[in-house]
Protein backbone atom coordinates (compact mmCIF):
# COMPACT_ATOMS: atom_id res chain seq x y z
CA UNK A 1 0.00 0.00 0.00
CA UNK A 2 1.46 3.43 -0.87
CA UNK A 3 1.65 6.48 1.15
CA UNK A 4 -0.83 8.54 -0.62
CA UNK A 5 -3.08 5.38 -0.16
CA UNK A 6 -2.96 4.85 3.60
CA UNK A 7 -3.22 8.54 4.09
CA UNK A 8 -6.52 8.83 1.97
CA UNK A 9 -7.69 5.57 3.77
CA UNK A 10 -6.52 7.55 7.32
CA UNK A 11 -8.34 10.83 6.61
CA UNK A 12 -11.33 8.92 5.69
CA UNK A 13 -11.64 7.11 9.05
CA UNK A 14 -11.40 10.44 10.56
CA UNK A 15 -14.28 11.87 8.48
CA UNK A 16 -16.23 8.43 9.54
CA UNK A 17 -15.66 8.98 12.70
CA UNK A 18 -16.25 12.46 12.69
CA UNK A 19 -19.35 11.85 11.07
CA UNK A 20 -20.79 9.39 13.82
CA UNK A 21 -19.47 12.07 16.75
CA UNK A 22 -21.57 14.92 15.07
CA UNK A 23 -25.23 13.08 15.44
CA UNK A 24 -26.28 14.27 18.76
CA UNK A 25 -24.52 17.96 18.40
CA UNK A 26 -26.10 18.74 14.60
CA UNK A 27 -29.56 17.32 16.55
CA UNK A 28 -29.57 19.56 18.85
CA UNK A 29 -28.07 22.44 16.57
CA UNK A 30 -31.37 21.31 14.44
CA UNK A 31 -33.38 21.74 17.11
CA UNK A 32 -32.26 24.82 18.43
CA UNK A 33 -32.65 26.56 15.32
CA UNK A 34 -35.79 25.19 14.77
CA UNK A 35 -37.87 25.93 18.16
CA UNK A 36 -39.78 28.79 18.64
CA UNK A 37 -37.85 31.26 21.15
CA UNK A 38 -39.27 31.23 24.57
CA UNK A 39 -37.96 30.83 27.22
CA UNK A 40 -39.50 27.91 28.26
CA UNK A 41 -37.90 26.10 25.70
CA UNK A 42 -34.34 25.91 26.70
CA UNK A 43 -34.38 24.51 29.71
CA UNK A 44 -30.79 23.42 31.54
CA UNK A 45 -30.99 19.69 30.40
CA UNK A 46 -31.25 21.33 26.72
CA UNK A 47 -28.15 23.51 27.86
CA UNK A 48 -26.51 20.31 29.52
CA UNK A 49 -26.77 18.00 26.84
CA UNK A 50 -25.52 20.67 24.42
CA UNK A 51 -22.44 21.38 26.95
CA UNK A 52 -21.87 17.34 27.33
CA UNK A 53 -22.38 16.32 23.01
CA UNK A 54 -20.22 19.83 22.08
CA UNK A 55 -17.13 18.73 24.65
CA UNK A 56 -17.46 15.09 23.34
CA UNK A 57 -17.08 16.78 19.96
CA UNK A 58 -14.17 18.87 20.38
CA UNK A 59 -12.26 16.74 22.80
CA UNK A 60 -12.59 14.49 19.34
CA UNK A 61 -11.66 17.05 17.00
CA UNK A 62 -8.53 18.42 18.84
CA UNK A 63 -7.04 14.70 19.97
CA UNK A 64 -7.06 14.40 15.81
CA UNK A 65 -5.47 17.63 15.47
CA UNK A 66 -8.56 19.92 13.71
CA UNK A 67 -6.99 23.08 15.42
CA UNK A 68 -4.24 23.15 12.84
CA UNK A 69 -6.17 22.16 9.75
CA UNK A 70 -7.89 25.06 7.51
CA UNK A 71 -9.95 22.13 6.23
CA UNK A 72 -12.02 21.67 9.89
CA UNK A 73 -10.60 24.62 11.96
CA UNK A 74 -13.88 26.18 11.64
CA UNK A 75 -16.12 23.64 12.49
CA UNK A 76 -13.92 23.23 15.20
CA UNK A 77 -14.37 26.88 16.54
CA UNK A 78 -17.84 26.22 16.40
CA UNK A 79 -18.18 23.40 18.23
CA UNK A 80 -16.41 25.36 20.61
CA UNK A 81 -18.47 28.15 20.67
CA UNK A 82 -21.26 26.09 21.45
CA UNK A 83 -20.11 24.37 24.23
CA UNK A 84 -18.80 27.93 26.03
CA UNK A 85 -22.01 30.03 25.18
CA UNK A 86 -23.71 26.54 26.29
CA UNK A 87 -22.39 26.91 30.05
CA UNK A 88 -22.85 30.63 29.84
CA UNK A 89 -26.77 29.80 29.21
CA UNK A 90 -26.64 26.82 31.86
CA UNK A 91 -25.31 29.31 34.33
CA UNK A 92 -28.37 32.17 33.65
CA UNK A 93 -30.72 29.44 33.89
CA UNK A 94 -29.66 28.35 37.12
CA UNK A 95 -30.37 31.83 38.70
CA UNK A 96 -33.28 32.61 36.65
CA UNK A 97 -34.47 29.31 38.51
CA UNK A 98 -32.77 30.05 42.01
CA UNK A 99 -33.66 33.44 42.97
CA UNK A 100 -37.13 33.09 43.58
CA UNK A 101 -35.72 30.86 46.91
CA UNK A 102 -33.63 32.92 48.59
CA UNK A 103 -35.69 35.74 48.96
CA UNK A 104 -33.16 38.20 48.55
CA UNK A 105 -33.76 41.86 48.50
CA UNK A 106 -34.18 44.10 45.44
CA UNK A 107 -33.46 40.95 42.51
CA UNK A 108 -35.75 42.67 40.56
CA UNK A 109 -33.70 44.50 37.97
CA UNK A 110 -31.27 41.03 38.21
CA UNK A 111 -33.80 39.15 36.95
CA UNK A 112 -34.85 42.00 34.10
CA UNK A 113 -31.15 42.19 33.50
CA UNK A 114 -30.80 37.98 33.30
CA UNK A 115 -33.53 38.11 30.83
CA UNK A 116 -32.25 40.34 28.42
CA UNK A 117 -28.39 38.33 28.65
CA UNK A 118 -30.30 35.07 28.01
CA UNK A 119 -32.21 36.68 25.05
CA UNK A 120 -28.64 37.59 23.93
CA UNK A 121 -27.26 33.84 24.55
CA UNK A 122 -30.06 32.08 22.87
CA UNK A 123 -29.34 34.05 19.71
CA UNK A 124 -26.19 34.00 20.01
CA UNK A 125 -26.46 29.81 19.92
CA UNK A 126 -28.72 30.16 17.21
CA UNK A 127 -26.62 31.73 15.39
CA UNK A 128 -23.69 29.40 16.17
CA UNK A 129 -25.44 26.58 15.21
CA UNK A 130 -26.88 27.93 12.03
CA UNK A 131 -23.54 28.12 11.11
CA UNK A 132 -22.16 24.67 12.30
CA UNK A 133 -24.77 23.15 10.62
CA UNK A 134 -23.63 25.06 7.34
CA UNK A 135 -20.11 23.98 7.89
CA UNK A 136 -21.12 20.34 8.42
CA UNK A 137 -22.77 19.96 5.62
CA UNK A 138 -19.80 21.31 3.64
CA UNK A 139 -17.34 18.56 5.21
CA UNK A 140 -19.82 16.07 3.86
CA UNK A 141 -21.46 15.38 7.35
CA UNK A 142 -24.55 13.73 7.09
CA UNK A 143 -27.48 15.47 8.80
CA UNK A 144 -29.22 13.50 11.69
CA UNK A 145 -32.66 12.27 10.86
CA UNK A 146 -34.06 11.87 13.91
CA UNK A 147 -35.47 15.07 15.34
CA UNK A 148 -35.40 16.12 19.18
CA UNK A 149 -39.22 17.42 20.51
CA UNK A 150 -39.73 20.04 23.63
CA UNK A 151 -40.57 17.26 25.50
CA UNK A 152 -37.18 15.64 25.53
CA UNK A 153 -36.15 18.23 27.66
CA UNK A 154 -38.48 19.39 30.58
CA UNK A 155 -37.40 21.63 33.22
CA UNK A 156 -35.85 21.00 36.13
CA UNK A 157 -37.61 22.67 38.94
CA UNK A 158 -41.20 22.07 40.23
CA UNK A 159 -43.44 22.64 42.94
CA UNK A 160 -42.89 19.07 45.45
CA UNK A 161 -40.53 19.69 47.41
CA UNK A 162 -39.24 16.70 50.41
CA UNK A 163 -39.64 17.26 53.74
CA UNK A 164 -36.03 18.72 54.93
CA UNK A 165 -36.17 16.34 58.44
CA UNK A 166 -32.15 15.65 58.85
CA UNK A 167 -31.16 17.72 61.72
CA UNK A 168 -27.71 18.15 64.51
CA UNK A 169 -27.14 18.97 67.83
CA UNK A 170 -24.23 19.76 67.49
CA UNK A 171 -24.78 23.76 67.41
CA UNK A 172 -21.65 24.68 68.86
CA UNK A 173 -19.62 23.03 66.19
CA UNK A 174 -21.60 24.76 63.56
CA UNK A 175 -21.09 28.10 65.26
CA UNK A 176 -17.45 28.03 64.37
CA UNK A 177 -18.15 27.60 60.38
CA UNK A 178 -20.53 29.98 60.38
CA UNK A 179 -17.93 32.45 61.87
CA UNK A 180 -15.32 30.96 59.22
CA UNK A 181 -17.60 31.17 56.60
CA UNK A 182 -18.98 34.69 57.19
CA UNK A 183 -15.63 36.08 57.95
CA UNK A 184 -14.14 34.93 54.66
CA UNK A 185 -17.52 36.18 52.93
CA UNK A 186 -16.30 39.61 54.28
CA UNK A 187 -12.75 39.59 53.25
CA UNK A 188 -13.86 38.34 49.20
CA UNK A 189 -16.43 41.52 49.61
CA UNK A 190 -14.03 43.54 50.60
CA UNK A 191 -11.24 42.42 47.96
CA UNK A 192 -13.60 42.59 44.92
CA UNK A 193 -15.09 45.83 45.78
CA UNK A 194 -11.54 47.25 44.94
CA UNK A 195 -12.24 46.17 41.16
CA UNK A 196 -15.08 49.25 41.56
CA UNK A 197 -17.88 46.80 39.55
CA UNK A 198 -20.43 49.12 40.96
CA UNK A 199 -21.51 51.13 38.03
CA UNK A 200 -21.57 50.60 34.82
CA UNK A 201 -19.14 51.66 32.21
CA UNK A 202 -19.78 52.64 28.33
CA UNK A 203 -18.10 50.27 25.71
CA UNK A 204 -15.04 52.35 25.54
CA UNK A 205 -14.10 51.95 29.32
CA UNK A 206 -14.95 48.09 28.60
CA UNK A 207 -12.12 47.73 26.32
CA UNK A 208 -9.69 49.01 28.60
CA UNK A 209 -10.91 47.17 31.49
CA UNK A 210 -11.21 43.30 29.60
CA UNK A 211 -9.01 41.76 29.41
CA UNK A 212 -6.32 43.80 30.17
CA UNK A 213 -6.80 44.25 34.02
CA UNK A 214 -9.63 41.65 34.79
CA UNK A 215 -9.23 38.79 33.01
CA UNK A 216 -10.58 34.95 33.31
CA UNK A 217 -7.76 34.26 35.42
CA UNK A 218 -8.63 36.70 37.65
CA UNK A 219 -12.43 35.67 38.05
CA UNK A 220 -11.50 32.31 38.01
CA UNK A 221 -9.95 33.01 41.51
CA UNK A 222 -13.15 34.46 43.02
CA UNK A 223 -14.78 31.72 41.48
CA UNK A 224 -13.06 29.67 43.46
CA UNK A 225 -13.32 31.20 46.89
CA UNK A 226 -16.69 31.57 46.80
CA UNK A 227 -17.26 27.87 45.27
CA UNK A 228 -15.15 27.48 48.91
CA UNK A 229 -17.58 29.11 50.72
CA UNK A 230 -20.96 27.39 49.13
CA UNK A 231 -18.95 23.63 49.38
CA UNK A 232 -18.37 24.77 53.46
CA UNK A 233 -21.71 26.06 53.88
CA UNK A 234 -23.63 22.80 52.43
CA UNK A 235 -20.85 20.88 54.45
CA UNK A 236 -21.18 22.38 57.63
CA UNK A 237 -24.65 23.60 57.69
CA UNK A 238 -26.82 23.58 55.15
CA UNK A 239 -26.99 19.56 55.72
CA UNK A 240 -29.09 20.58 59.01
CA UNK A 241 -31.78 22.17 60.34
CA UNK A 242 -29.99 25.50 61.24
CA UNK A 243 -30.47 26.50 58.26
CA UNK A 244 -34.05 26.34 58.36
CA UNK A 245 -34.31 27.83 61.56
CA UNK A 246 -32.46 31.03 60.63
CA UNK A 247 -33.81 33.30 57.76
CA UNK A 248 -30.94 34.86 57.86
CA UNK A 249 -28.66 31.75 57.06
CA UNK A 250 -30.66 30.91 54.45
CA UNK A 251 -30.24 34.70 52.77
CA UNK A 252 -26.71 34.21 53.44
CA UNK A 253 -26.36 30.59 50.92
CA UNK A 254 -29.11 32.58 48.59
CA UNK A 255 -25.91 35.57 48.21
CA UNK A 256 -23.25 32.82 47.69
CA UNK A 257 -24.81 30.73 45.72
CA UNK A 258 -26.33 33.69 43.04
CA UNK A 259 -22.85 35.29 43.22
CA UNK A 260 -21.13 31.78 42.32
CA UNK A 261 -23.38 31.14 39.24
CA UNK A 262 -22.59 35.01 37.97
CA UNK A 263 -18.91 34.48 38.46
CA UNK A 264 -19.49 31.16 36.89
CA UNK A 265 -21.39 32.81 33.75
CA UNK A 266 -18.82 35.92 33.89
CA UNK A 267 -15.73 33.15 33.24
CA UNK A 268 -16.83 31.37 30.55
CA UNK A 269 -18.04 34.21 28.64
CA UNK A 270 -14.60 35.87 29.33
CA UNK A 271 -13.14 32.25 28.28
CA UNK A 272 -14.61 32.80 25.17
CA UNK A 273 -13.83 36.48 24.30
CA UNK A 274 -10.33 36.18 25.23
CA UNK A 275 -9.94 32.78 22.94
CA UNK A 276 -12.19 32.99 20.39
CA UNK A 277 -13.02 37.07 19.81
CA UNK A 278 -10.09 39.20 21.16
CA UNK A 279 -6.92 37.67 19.99
CA UNK A 280 -6.82 33.97 18.08
CA UNK A 281 -3.35 34.65 16.40
CA UNK A 282 -1.98 36.34 13.02
CA UNK A 283 -2.50 33.22 10.74
CA UNK A 284 -5.00 34.68 8.25
CA UNK A 285 -7.14 31.46 8.41
CA UNK A 286 -7.30 32.37 12.49
CA UNK A 287 -8.55 36.25 11.39
CA UNK A 288 -11.11 34.82 9.04
CA UNK A 289 -12.93 32.32 11.65
CA UNK A 290 -12.78 35.41 14.28
CA UNK A 291 -14.47 38.30 12.31
CA UNK A 292 -17.10 35.06 11.24
CA UNK A 293 -17.68 34.32 14.65
CA UNK A 294 -17.87 37.89 15.51
CA UNK A 295 -20.88 38.47 13.09
CA UNK A 296 -22.85 35.53 14.80
CA UNK A 297 -21.65 36.37 18.29
CA UNK A 298 -21.10 40.06 19.08
CA UNK A 299 -17.92 40.89 20.76
CA UNK A 300 -19.24 44.13 22.39
CA UNK A 301 -22.26 42.52 23.50
CA UNK A 302 -20.49 39.73 25.00
CA UNK A 303 -18.29 42.23 26.89
CA UNK A 304 -21.33 44.24 28.60
CA UNK A 305 -22.60 40.61 29.64
CA UNK A 306 -19.42 40.78 31.32
CA UNK A 307 -18.85 43.66 32.82
CA UNK A 308 -22.29 45.81 32.89
CA UNK A 309 -24.30 42.12 34.18
CA UNK A 310 -22.27 39.32 35.85
CA UNK A 311 -19.28 41.53 37.45
CA UNK A 312 -21.89 44.45 38.06
CA UNK A 313 -24.05 42.08 39.96
CA UNK A 314 -21.36 40.59 41.59
CA UNK A 315 -20.58 43.59 43.12
CA UNK A 316 -23.92 44.44 44.25
CA UNK A 317 -25.13 40.84 45.56
CA UNK A 318 -21.70 40.79 47.87
CA UNK A 319 -22.89 43.95 49.04
CA UNK A 320 -25.75 43.37 49.66
CA UNK A 321 -24.70 39.93 51.99
CA UNK A 322 -22.41 41.61 53.66
CA UNK A 323 -25.09 43.01 55.79
CA UNK A 324 -26.02 39.59 57.20
CA UNK A 325 -22.88 38.20 57.06
CA UNK A 326 -21.69 40.64 59.66
CA UNK A 327 -24.72 40.08 61.14
CA UNK A 328 -24.25 36.44 61.60
CA UNK A 329 -20.65 37.03 62.59
CA UNK A 330 -21.48 39.00 65.57
CA UNK A 331 -24.01 36.55 66.30
CA UNK A 332 -22.04 33.87 66.25
CA UNK A 333 -18.08 34.81 67.51
CA UNK A 334 -16.67 33.66 70.90
CA UNK A 335 -16.74 36.70 72.93
CA UNK A 336 -14.35 37.59 75.45
CA UNK A 337 -12.80 40.53 77.23
CA UNK A 338 -8.93 41.50 77.87
CA UNK A 339 -6.99 43.76 79.77
CA UNK A 340 -3.83 45.46 77.33
CA UNK A 341 -1.53 48.19 78.42
CA UNK A 342 -1.11 51.03 76.26
CA UNK A 343 1.40 51.90 73.76
CA UNK A 344 4.58 53.89 75.63
CA UNK A 345 5.28 56.13 74.98
CA UNK A 346 3.21 58.15 72.69
CA UNK A 347 -0.26 56.37 73.48
CA UNK A 348 -2.91 55.27 70.62
CA UNK A 349 -1.20 57.77 67.75
CA UNK A 350 -1.56 56.84 64.00
CA UNK A 351 0.44 53.14 64.43
CA UNK A 352 -0.85 51.17 67.20
CA UNK A 353 -4.69 52.08 66.18
CA UNK A 354 -4.15 51.95 62.75
CA UNK A 355 -2.59 48.20 63.49
CA UNK A 356 -5.22 47.09 66.27
CA UNK A 357 -7.96 48.31 63.72
CA UNK A 358 -6.31 45.88 60.81
CA UNK A 359 -6.51 43.22 63.53
CA UNK A 360 -10.29 43.74 63.89
CA UNK A 361 -10.74 44.35 60.64
CA UNK A 362 -9.03 40.96 59.32
CA UNK A 363 -11.30 38.70 61.64
CA UNK A 364 -14.77 41.18 61.07
CA UNK A 365 -16.22 40.76 64.20
CA UNK A 366 -17.35 43.29 66.66
CA UNK A 367 -14.51 44.73 69.22
CA UNK A 368 -14.65 47.43 71.55
CA UNK A 369 -11.83 49.46 73.13
CA UNK A 370 -13.14 50.12 76.72
CA UNK A 371 -12.27 53.37 78.73
CA UNK A 372 -14.43 53.85 81.92
CA UNK A 373 -17.95 53.94 81.03
CA UNK A 374 -17.01 54.85 77.62
CA UNK A 375 -16.84 52.34 74.21
CA UNK A 376 -14.97 52.74 71.24
CA UNK A 377 -15.06 50.45 68.02
CA UNK A 378 -12.05 48.80 67.30
CA UNK A 379 -12.80 49.05 64.07
CA UNK A 380 -12.03 52.31 63.54
CA UNK A 381 -8.54 54.26 63.23
CA UNK A 382 -10.68 57.42 64.38
CA UNK A 383 -12.58 56.09 67.27
CA UNK A 384 -8.77 54.59 68.51
CA UNK A 385 -7.07 58.24 68.38
CA UNK A 386 -10.09 59.90 70.00
CA UNK A 387 -9.54 57.18 72.55
CA UNK A 388 -6.38 57.83 72.73
CA UNK A 389 -6.94 61.27 73.58
CA UNK A 390 -9.19 60.25 76.96
CA UNK A 391 -6.63 58.09 77.90
CA UNK A 392 -3.91 60.50 77.85
CA UNK A 393 -5.93 63.35 79.70
CA UNK A 394 -6.70 60.81 82.65
CA UNK A 395 -3.33 59.27 83.13
CA UNK A 396 -4.88 55.77 82.38
CA UNK A 397 -2.31 52.93 82.02
CA UNK A 398 -4.56 50.03 80.85
CA UNK A 399 -7.34 49.24 78.72
CA UNK A 400 -9.85 46.52 78.86
CA UNK A 401 -10.58 45.25 75.34
CA UNK A 402 -14.30 43.25 74.72
CA UNK A 403 -15.84 41.31 71.60
CA UNK A 404 -14.72 38.95 69.21
CA UNK A 405 -11.71 36.59 70.91
CA UNK A 406 -10.04 35.50 68.13
CA UNK A 407 -8.95 39.43 67.43
CA UNK A 408 -8.67 39.60 70.97
CA UNK A 409 -5.89 37.20 70.96
CA UNK A 410 -4.02 38.87 68.70
CA UNK A 411 -4.56 42.32 69.90
CA UNK A 412 -2.49 40.84 73.45
CA UNK A 413 0.35 39.73 71.34
CA UNK A 414 0.49 43.11 69.24
CA UNK A 415 0.49 44.95 72.95
CA UNK A 416 3.02 42.81 74.08
CA UNK A 417 5.76 44.36 71.83
CA UNK A 418 4.22 47.77 72.83
CA UNK A 419 1.94 47.80 69.54
CA UNK A 420 4.81 47.29 66.91
CA UNK A 421 6.98 50.43 68.64
CA UNK A 422 10.24 51.13 70.19
CA UNK A 423 10.58 53.54 73.20
CA UNK A 424 10.61 56.21 70.60
CA UNK A 425 7.76 55.90 68.75
CA UNK A 426 9.63 54.01 65.33
CA UNK A 427 8.49 50.66 63.87
CA UNK A 428 9.65 47.07 64.63
CA UNK A 429 9.57 44.15 63.24
CA UNK A 430 6.03 42.12 64.62
CA UNK A 431 5.46 38.82 65.79
CA UNK A 432 4.79 35.57 63.28
CA UNK A 433 1.49 35.45 64.39
CA UNK A 434 0.38 38.86 62.60
CA UNK A 435 1.79 37.91 59.36
CA UNK A 436 -0.98 39.16 57.86
CA UNK A 437 -0.37 43.48 59.14
CA UNK A 438 2.40 43.53 56.99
Amino acid sequence: MSQKTARVQQVLGFVEKANLFSQEFLKLCIYLCESETVRETFTKKLYAQMVSSSKLLEDFLDLHGAKNNSEWYFYRELVSSVRNLAEASYSQKHIYISLPFYHLADTDRIEEAGYVTHKFLVSSLRNICSKALKEASRLDISMPAERLVWDDFPGISSDNHLEANIDDENLKEEQKHVVKITTEFLHISTEFEMHSFYQHYSPEEIGKIVPGCFNEEEVRRFEMAIHSLQSSFDTYVNRTGLQLRKLKLKNLRGYISVVLHLLELTRRLLHYYERHLYEVGYKSVCIKVRDELARAVSPEKVLDCIVNYGLYYVSRLLASGREFAQELLDENIERGTIVASIPQKMGFHARPSLLVAKIVQHFGGQVELCVGYDRFDARSVLDLQWAGGKIQKDDIQEVVFQGDMRALKDIRILASVNYGEDSMGKGISLPKELFYLK
